[in-house]
């Protein structure tokens, strides 16, 4: 199976409908067929990405050669990150990225054929009335359909509660706002000057603002994102992060 046929959906039905198929793939790869997916996922391997195809199925495999491709192309190195992270954890960072690439499919197919503006709202539409993958793997889509009916159930009441206008806050109130702000902004210039003399513990450069930084929780070292080939999307996924020397000290018998 190839995940780089040739295949055109030129209307927003086909491309919908092809949009369907691939999510479909993704999702009983991440769910009824997860076992085999942990599997062909070995951190050993190369950059590996997960595809689906407008059949319903899916496949792990390496990433097209030929460059630009010729369909935008998933996620890389899905595998390296597995051992990382707790498993459930693990299949909701791959969820996310794999519903960024059935949205970069859908509009490069709309690009490329030309659909209008009306034409490219329709197709959003469609597929925003389906669950995302991520809500799917999460449970959150299950959430939503009780909370959806138990919302209509209440509508009415809440609506005429909504529709108050609220009150002015008293002066005094707003002025205790306006001093926690100041003390907000004077804890965060302390945090900076204390940042400012951390040295990152697999470069020896200092901290930098405008950089993503993450603490080892074993030796509470700080790193650089970057140097420790961690991202800030990855890391809200991480509950305890072990940097690289931690993790491959053993532990003595």
């Amino acid at each position: 199976m190839d995940s780089r046929a040739q295949y055109n959906p030129r209307t927003v039905e086909e491309v919908f409908r092809d949009f369907k198929g691939r999510r479909a793939g993704l999702i009983k790869a991440l769910t009824t067929d997860v076992e085999e997916f942990y599997n062909q996922c070995d951190p050993e391997k190369e950059n590996l990405c997960l595809y689906g195809f407008p059949s319903e199925q899916w496949e792990v495999n390496l990433p097209a050669e030929e460059v630009p491709p010729e369909l935008p192309e998933p996620v890389l190195g899905i595998n390296f990150a597995r051992d990382g992270m707790q498993e459930k954890d693990w299949l909701s960072l791959v969820a996310v990225h794999s519903d960024a690439w059935l949205l970069a499919i859908a509009f490069y197919f709309g690009a490329r054929f030309g659909f209008d503006k009306a034409d490219r709202k329709r197709l959003f539409n469609m597929i925003n009335e389906v669950p995302t993958i991520f809500e799917v793997v999460t449970g959150a889509a299950k959430k939503q359909v009780k909370e959806k009916s138990s919302v209509s159930n209440h509508s009415g009441s809440k609506s005429k509660s909504n529709s108050k206008a609220r009150a002015p806050e008293p002066q005094g109130r707003q002025q205790k706002a306006l001093q926690a702000k100041d003390e907000d902004d004077e804890l965060d210039e302390q945090e900076d000057d204390e940042h400012g003399e951390t040295l990152c513990g697999a470069c020896g450069e200092h901290y930098g603002t405008d950089e993503f930084w993450i603490c080892c929780d074993i030796c509470e070292k700080w790193f650089h994102g970057k140097c420790v080939k961690i991202t800030p999307a990855r890391a809200e996924h991480i509950k305890q992060y072990k940097c690289p020397s931690c993790s491959n000290k053993r532990t003595r018998p």
